[in-house]
């Protein structure tokens, strides 16, 4: 079966008759409260709270944020992000309590640092994993998305984004963007080995001096989660431990331009070679 992201960009498919099919389909509505329902879990948030709504589209996880009762630690106010002007003329139309940006989040976050105390996304991210032209390079994609979202996070702050890969590649892709920006990152399954499998992509900016949770704390007791973090790898030694010029060196600052969304000659056993001497 053909993935939409595979042959048009977000906001092209996503035109006013799918928006509008979308958002009226009653299969979809169910799954879409379900995931939010999850993810909500997942950031366990004790207190209403200001979240960023990755890929809100016409806003129906929006709405399960506005209506989270007092006892569960809501109501929350959100803003929601989204790049089909289709989807959000919907989520205008429909009326949605939550702040509405038009925006690429493949370009980044454009909020300020510590803006929000958490982020969600449903079934969004996995787009940022194609390209459409030979210009755009879905790692500086993922790169910018993911830096934007660490620093419009607060401090503790978590995101949850629950995404569709294509395959292990993207899911790996996916991932290591996210621990390169710097996330405490889980991979959660729901339902696996089945055809309604769900994957959850559990985020945390890490510890403050109020004793919030890092990722470690947040997954632990959950069954098949596994904690992608390396953060800490490399504390020991100071600078100047990666020699200048050495493959290490190169590799290091070719994945610095590829999170710029610079395209860059693959690595290759020769990366790094000293040249002879030519006489």
């Amino acid at each position: 079966m053909s993935r939409p992201e595979d042959t048009l960009a977000a906001d092209v498919h996503y035109d006013d008759t799918e928006a509008r099919k979308y958002t009226t389909s009653s299969r979809i509505q169910n799954i879409q409260a379900s995931m939010t329902q999850r993810a909500l879990e997942l950031l366990d948030l004790k207190f209403p709270s200001l979240i960023l709504d990755v890929g809100c589209g016409s806003g129906l996880s929006g709405e399960i944020l506005s209506q989270v009762p007092p006892e569960e630690g809501g109501p929350h106010v959100w803003v929601g992000m989204d790049i089909s002007a289709s989807m959000l003329d919907v989520a205008l139309q429909r009326d949605v309590e939550g702040d509405l940006l038009l925006a690429d989040i493949g370009q980044g976050v454009p909020f300020r640092p510590g803006t929000f105390d958490a982020a969600i996304s449903i079934s969004a991210i996995q787009w940022l994993c194609n390209a459409e032209s030979s210009e755009t390079s879905p790692a500086g994609r993922l790169s910018r998305f993911f830096n934007g979202l660490y620093s419009s996070l607060k401090r503790g702050g978590r995101a949850v984004c629950q995404f569709y890969p294509k395959n292990d590649v993207q899911k790996q892709m996916i991932t290591s963007a996210a621990v390169k920006a710097g996330f405490g990152a889980g991979l959660l399954e729901d339902d696996p080995e089945t055809k309604n499998v769900k994957l959850y992509l559990v985020l945390t900016v890490g510890g403050n001096a109020t004793g919030s949770k890092d990722i470690a704390d947040v997954v632990d007791g959950m069954d098949g989660v596994d904690v992608l973090d390396n953060r800490k790898k490399g504390e020991k030694g100071g600078k100047g431990e990666i020699k200048k010029g050495s493959k290490a060196w190169i590799i290091k600052k070719k994945e610095q331009m590829e999170r710029k969304g610079k395209i860059v000659k693959a690595t290759s056993k020769f990366t790094g070679r000293k040249r002879r001497v030519q006489f």
